[in-house]
This record gives C-alpha cells, structure tokens and sequence, in this order.
C-alpha cells in the first residue's frame, strides 16, 4: 500500500537531521579539526583516526544484526530509532569538550567512534522502516529521495555554520559548530517519529538474548542462503563497494587540507559544493534506479569512481584545481550507489525481516569496514617508505587504499543477479526453506 506524501517526506527528513554528523564531523569539519597540527603531526594523526574508525566498525559488525533483529521481534523498532537518534545528538554536542591539544585528541576519536557505532545502529532501524513509506515501484525513488535530501541537508548545516560563524574556522569555532550539530539532529529528526509507529511485534513477548539471538541470526543465514544465495552475495559484494564509499567522504576532506592545501574555510567551502552535487545526482539516479535497475547504478558508479580516485592520486600535485574537479566528480557517484544499495536489498527482504536483513547489511558491511580505514593507513605508511627523504607529505598516497576496496566490491558486483525491479519476490520459497 502507497505511504502518505508526509510520511516518506518525514521518513527523509530524518537523513536531513542527521546528516550533521557525517557531513560536518566526519567529513569536513571535526575530522579535519582532529588531524590538524593541533593534535599531533599530520601523518600520525590521520592514521590514529583511520585505526580508531576500523576499532568502531568492529564494534558494530558485532552489535548490528542482533539489535536489528531485536526491532524485529519486539516492534519496537521507531521506539529504538527515537534513543538512538537523540544519543547521537547527545555525542555530537559533547565534541565541544575537544579542545585543540594532543592530549584530547583520544576523547575526540572516542567520540567520533561512538557516534560512528550509534549512527549506523540507527541506521539499520531507519532502513527498515524504508517499507513502511515504499513500494517495489517507487523503492528507488524513496530511497534516492532520503539520500538526496541528507546531501542537501549537509549543504544547509554548513551554510548555517558558516552564516553563523564564518569561514576563518579556529578552534572555538569548530567546538560551537558541534553544539549545532547536536541541536539540529534533535529538531529535524522529530517529523519521524511522530508520522511512523511502530509495527506489530513478528514474535511478541519473546526474548532471545544475546546468545539465543546470535544462534536465531545464522539458522536466518542458514535459510536465507537455501531460499536465496544471490541475496547473501549480494550483502559481500556490497559490504566491499560500501566500506570503499565511505573511505571516500571519511577521508575526503583530510585529503583535501592535508594534501591540497585547503584551508579550514575552503574545506567547507567544498562540502557546500558536494553536497550540492552529491544531493541532485542521487534524487535523479534514484529515478534511474526504478527504470534501469539499481545493478546498473551501482556498477557505472563503481567503475566512475575506481578511475576518479586514481586520478586524483595520480594528478595530486596540481593541488587545488585537481582536488576540485575530481573531488566533485567523485561526488555524482557516491551518492547514487549507497541509495541503489539500499533499494536493491529493500527488493530482496521477505516480509518481516527488514530489521534482520538491514542489521545484516550494517553487519557485513561493517564486518569489513576495518579495510578502508586501515589500507588508507598502510598505503600512507608505504608512501612514507617510498618517499622516505622527500620533503612531501605522503598522505595523498592513502586515497589508493580506498580505491581498492573500491575496485573488490565492483568485481564482486560484477557477478550479482539484478533483482526484480518493480515486484518484490516471492515469499513462498523463503518460507519454506523457513519452516524447513
């Protein structure tokens, strides 16, 4: 059944709301405060954050698919949504307590971390409910839409940031900017959850524990690879090609004042910029998604963004203009393969199993979410031994880790089956291999 026009509006808006946190923190404004000079040498310090961003990933490949089949079972799924979202509000303000010193950079990437765990925990409930404002004809659109609007909602909070405080970007400046984080989260996520309740429990009453709950996940995997195998191939694949897009906005805007001398203010300058590109390339590719498939999407993406990484590996010492053309260029594809990702997967979920399924998502993906952040450390420790002797930073050399996350997830995508693109699939066969 068709959602309401306010409930997929109020269903997107949370990717708006919480948009601050990997738009400002992640990307452009806190984790460049916290690779800064402030905090330790360059090189030092950005692979500390690599290595704290790999520990956090493993924290929620543990905690991911139990939580989100614990949504499943309970219904309580808005309800879990509602405490995570405002956590996260909560862990975004206390980055103010960062102060630029060597000796805060540890509760600035406990910080960071955390928030890392609870945003895609929160994730995985917000996904799901993706059926619940969706149908198998619009789910690339719904998808696009609220991926769209979390790029467009990047834009607008750096807008704010800058209106409010301008581009210089000191140390006081980035900590205030965290307290708006926080209370913007808070605001736009509240059309959520006053617009979309909570389904019936699918087994109410009944608690699994943590044990019970693990032993529950792989007899599900156990079924789900009888019923279908492409679905699970599918959740590698796109655990490889995920991790390699996050690489990119996690350390885009490190490379980009690291390497290409972007001062504070042009760095948000920029995230202004890709947002903007980010946001209309993935509403317009959402509809491509719904005609074409989202196989298509996530393949031309991949391969897009397999050659613009090289290439701006390859053309660093053009400094800026490089940075520009290629950084926004990279930014048409990210967008619309994360958003594809996720409508492809929303095909696939038999019925009462998208908390599960998502939990898995997050899981798989996370599982080896350790693999950017740590290839973009060693391949900066290998740039390091290369130019041992030269006065350049080797930092640029970490964007080839990310890239070959990249290129592992596109061949491994290379070989998933398109799902079907305007009907879910039949449940009869799952629920065999169920009762089986």
């Amino acid at each position: 059944m068709k959602a309401s026009k306010g409930k997929v509006i109020s269903w997107a808006l949370w990717d708006w709301g919480t948009q601050p946190f990997a738009t400002v923190i992640t990307t452009f404004v806190f984790a460049v405060y916290l690779t800064s000079s402030a905090f330790g040498p360059k090189d030092e310090v950005t692979m500390k954050l690599a290595w704290a961003t790999g520990l956090a990933g493993l924290f929620i490949a543990l905690l991911a698919p139990v939580l989100g089949q614990g949504s499943d079972r309970s219904g309580k799924r808005m309800f879990h949504l509602r405490w995570q979202t405002w956590l996260l509000a909560a862990i975004c303000a206390a980055m103010y307590f960062v102060a630029p010193s060597p000796e805060y950079f540890l509760l600035g990437a406990i910080l960071l971390g955390g928030g890392n765990v609870v945003s895609e925990i929160a994730n995985v409930n917000y996904y799901a409910a993706i059926d619940q404002v969706s149908t198998p004809r619009n789910v690339g659109r719904v998808s696009g839409l609220g991926w769209g609007l979390g790029y467009l909602g990047g834009i607008t909070i750096l807008l704010v940031i800058i209106a409010l405080m301008g581009t210089g970007f000191d140390a006081n400046q980035v900590r205030l900017s965290m307290i708006l984080c926080g209370i913007w989260t808070v605001l736009f996520t509240i059309p959520i959850f006053h617009m979309i309740k909570d389904k019936p429990a699918t087994h109410p009453g009944e608690s699994l524990g943590i044990i019970g709950s693990y032993k529950a996940l792989f007899a599900s995997i156990k079924r789900l690879w009888r019923a279908s195998p492409n679905t699970l191939f599918f959740l590698m694949a796109a655990a490889l090609f995920r991790d390699g897009l996050a690489g990119v906005f996690a350390f885009g805007g490190v490379l980009a004042a690291g390497t290409f001398g972007f001062s504070f203010g042009e760095v948000v300058i920029f995230g202004v910029a890709a947002n903007v590109v980010a946001g209309v390339a993935t509403i317009l590719f959402g509809l491509l998604d719904d005609t074409l498939g989202p196989k298509l999407v996530i393949i031309v993406s991949l391969i897009s963004l397999v050659i613009l990484g090289l290439g701006v590996f390859v053309f660093h010492a053009g400094g800026k203009p490089v940075f520009w053309a290629l950084g926004l260029a990279l930014c048409v594809f990210v967008g619309p393969a994360q958003s594809a990702s996720r409508s492809f997967l929303a095909r696939l979920i038999p019925d009462g199993m998208s908390g599960e399924l998502f939990g898995l998502y997050a899981t798989t993906g996370r599982a080896v979410s350790f693999l950017s952040p740590t290839l973009f450390g060693v391949a900066i420790a290998i740039g390091v031994a290369v130019t041992a002797g030269s006065e350049e930073s080797a930092q640029h050399w970490g964007i080839l880790g990310v890239v070959a996350v990249l290129f592992l997830g596109l061949i491994l995508a290379l070989f998933v089956k398109e799902p079907p693109r305007h009907s879910l699939p039949p449940q009869d066969e799952y629920a065999a291999a169920r009762i089986g």
